[in-house]
C-alpha cells in the first residue's frame, strides 16, 4: 500500500476519533461512556500502528501496544467493575443540556481547526493534516469534564483528553520518546487507582458520586 493510501486511512481514523468525542459528549449512561472510551482507544492504537508502519517509526509500535492494553482492555474492564460494584449505571447528569453542549462543541472544533492551521504548516509529519482534529478532541474532552457532575464521567473525560493529547503529539512530532510515554502510562494507572478509592469514599459518605456533595465538606 502506498503512503497516500495509509494517510487516507489515518484521516478516516482521525474523523472517527472526532465522532467518538461528540458521541461521548451526548452519552447519558456511564457504561455507554466507558464503551466509547474503549473504542476511542482502539482507533488511537490503530492509527498509531499505521503511522509506525508507513513511516518506520518503530517506537510507535510500542505506543500502539501500550494504548491497546491499557485504554482498550485494562481500563474499560476496571471501570466496568467499579460501575458494577458501586451500582451507578444510571444516566449521566450533565450541567448543561445536550443540545447546548453539542453547539458549544461545534464552536470549539471550528476554533481548534483555525488554531491548528498555522502549526500544521510548520510540521513535517505525514499526519500534520490531522492536528486540527486532535486539538478539537482535546477541547471536546475538556468540555465533557467540566459539564459532568459525576466523578466517573469526569475521570473518563480526563483520560479521553490524554488520548487526544497523545494523538496531537503523534500528529505533530511522531509521538513522545518511549520512556516519557511509559512514565505517563504509569502515572495514569496510579491516578486511576487512587481515584477509584476516591469513588468508594464518596459513595460511602454521601451515597452518591455527584461531586456537588463535596461542598458539604467546606468549613462553615
Amino acid at each position: 500500500m502506498t503512503l497516500s493510501y495509509h494517510l487516507q486511512i489515518v484521516n478516516l481514523l482521525a474523523a472517527l476519533l472526532l465522532l467518538i468525542s461528540f458521541a461521548m459528549l451526548s452519552q447519558r449512561r456511564i457504561t455507554g461512556l466507558i464503551t466509547l472510551f474503549a473504542w476511542q482507544g482502539a482507533a488511537l492504537a490503530a492509527s498509531t500502528a499505521l503511522v509506525a508502519w508507513s513511516t518506520h517509526q518503530h517506537h510507535l509500535y510500542y505506543s500502539a501496544a501500550l494504548t491497546l492494553v491499557l485504554k482498550v482492555i485494562a481500563m474499560p474492564w476496571y471501570f466496568y467493575r467499579i460501575v458494577k460494584k458501586l451500582d451507578v449505571d444510571r444516566d449521566v447528569e450533565p450541567m448543561i443540556n445536550i443540545p447546548t453542549t453539542m453547539l458549544i462543541g461545534i464552536v470549539l472544533v471550528i476554533f481548534a481547526f483555525n488554531l491548528a492551521l498555522p502549526i500544521s504548516e510548520l510540521s513535517g509529519t505525514v499526519m500534520r493534516s490531522t492536528l486540527g482534529i486532535a486539538l478539537a478532541c482535546v477541547l471536546l474532552a475538556f468540555l465533557m469534564m467540566i459539564t459532568r457532575k459525576k466523578a466517573i464521567p469526569q475521570v473518563i473525560g480526563f483520560l479521553a483528553m490524554e488520548n487526544s493529547l497523545f494523538f496531537a503529539a503523534t500528529s505533530a512530532t511522531y509521538g513522545m520518546p518511549l520512556v516519557v510515554e511509559l512514565g505517563v502510562a504509569l502515572d495514569v494507572m496510579v491516578g486511576v487507582f487512587v481515584l477509584s478509592i476516591f469513588f468508594f469514599q464518596i459513595r460511602e459518605t454521601f451515597d452518591s458520586l455527584d461531586l456537588k456533595h463535596m461542598e458539604k465538606l467546606k468549613e462553615k
